[in-house]
């Protein structure tokens, strides 16, 4: 347990409590400490509040941080296709089936099992006990980048970028059905499926604001598109569940479109092609850019496209 004990002064009164201790607590993200104040972690005056309580002067705030879990992760030597690294962060070129953190019934051969092997101690601890370094995730078959930050400042910063939307996503998908339209936009809460648990789905009840813009690149033999699509939000299987949504699912994902595809395929052709951000620490704009990988160029070809 790590307490922190805070005194309101005159200047500060009227700051919302959530972004008052974030501005004290510059390596906590602002959801966490929304987290903790729901769990009741964080107390004015010895009692709890929510997280829109507007703080006075004199106010004494107490926050008891839990301890971060060790659950043991075995650090596996593996290849990792690194694109960029320095002090602060990684950026990884994720090939399909590999499984991003450990999760219940595959604790092994993940990438978190790859990068605590090359990053030893240093990878930030902020989501806890299953994600160390993680800030975001892409799923099993979809291929292309994803930052690793390797200490809680640069967790921090990442993470306020992706949820003020200021990370730049690219992606490529190839899609079954021609789009007409060249470009357009997609908004539906993300949720979990109401019946089906292993699926998410638009749902307006209990989702999540998710909004995907896409643009046509190529329209292919077969009725099938290639498209680029850009995230503003970074909901589970969003690209898949937005692009099923409205009679485009991706080619090669039997969970969201048709279970049989007409070419033997290891994933939904999804590939994280463009990653970009500002520098936790040097405050510079980087972006970075991964090729299409072979699978996804071989049934591109297949489908008629002229390089």
């Amino acid at each position: 347990m790590n307490n922190q004990e805070f005194v309101v002064t005159k200047e500060e009164t009227g700051e919302r409590i959530d972004k008052f201790l974030t501005s004290k607590l510059t390596d906590i993200t602002r959801s966490h400490i929304q987290k903790w104040i729901i769990e009741e972690q964080v107390t004015v005056n010895q009692l709890p509040v929510k997280s829109n309580y507007k703080v006075h002067m004199g106010d004494t705030i107490k926050l008891i941080i839990p301890a971060v879990k060790e659950v043991p992760i075995t650090p596996t030597p593996m290849f990792l296709d690194i694109v960029y690294e320095d002090q602060d962060l990684l950026i990884i070129n994720k090939p399909v089936d590999m499984v991003v953190h450990p999760a219940p019934g595959h604790y092994e051969d993940t990438l978190v099992n790859g990068i605590m092997h090359h990053c030893k101690t240093s990878l930030s601890g902020i989501n806890g006990e299953l994600r160390p370094g993680i800030v975001h995730r892409i799923d099993k078959d979809t291929t292309g980048l994803l930052v690793v930050c390797k200490n809680d400042h640069s967790h921090v910063h990442i993470a306020e970028q992706l949820k003020e939307h200021k990370v730049d996503r690219l992606y490529e998908a190839i899609v079954y059905n021609n789009v007409k339209e060249d470009t357009g936009t997609i908004e539906g809460p993300i949720g979990r499926h109401p019946i089906h648990r292993k699926k998410m789905s638009i749902n307006f009840k209990n989702g999540k604001e998710a909004t995907t813009h896409y643009k046509v690149l190529n329209r292919l033999e077969h009725g099938f598109t290639h498209v680029e699509l850009k995230l503003e939000t970074g909901r589970t299987h969003q690209i898949r569940v937005h692009m099923a949504s409205i009679n485009h699912p991706l080619l090669g994902d039997p969970l969201y479109g048709p279970r049989n595809s007409h070419m033997k395929l290891p994933g939904q052709m999804l590939h994280a092609k463009t990653l970009g951000f500002i520098h936790p620490s040097t405050g510079q704009y980087m972006s970075f850019t991964a090729s299409r990988p072979i699978d996804f160029e071989n049934a591109l070809l297949r489908l008629g496209y002229k390089k």
